[in-house]
């Protein structure tokens, strides 16, 4: 594959993966995943096989409701050989606002998600704040544990 060529393939596959989601389509969504590929939550927890994430997502899907995230930026670097490809794109999301999506795709006969890492990017300036939040929510939990 050329270069340029790839680039826009990789790019088109993000597209309709996000679009997959958003229309609730889940064979599709699930069709540029590999089979052993991980997904990534937002919540430290969330380290999902693709077969995890599915099980996550039916429910939603099945009643019609998927995802909507929209890119507003997209990098996109290729190894020498031009079979892996590394992404991250910045999204916009009702719900969530900005997030950021990062990851590996392969090549194999067409591209697929090998990783997927979904996250929020927070604030410089916010960022002690948010630590103080996490660290509090987690010895609730822990104490709710106790």
């Amino acid at each position: 594959l050329e270069r340029s060529t790839a680039e826009g393939d990789v790019s088109a596959m993000l597209d309709d993966l996000h679009l997959a989601a958003s229309e609730a389509d889940e064979s599709r969504y699930f069709g540029h995943f590999e089979e052993d590929a991980v997904f990534l939550g937002t919540d430290a927890s969330e380290r999902w096989s693709v077969e995890e994430f599915r099980a996550y997502a039916h429910p939603h899907f099945s009643a019609g409701k998927g995802w909507t995230y929209k890119a507003t930026e997209r990098h996109i670097r290729l190894s020498p050989d031009g079979r892996t490809a590394w992404f991250d794109e910045r999204l916009q999301n009702v719900k969530y606002g900005e997030v950021r999506g990062s990851g590996v795709l392969s090549w194999n006969g067409r591209w697929r998600v090998s990783q997927y890492n979904l996250s929020f990017p927070i604030p410089n300036k916010i960022a002690s704040d948010v630590i103080e939040m996490i660290r509090a929510s987690s010895k609730d939990q822990k104490d709710l544990e106790n």
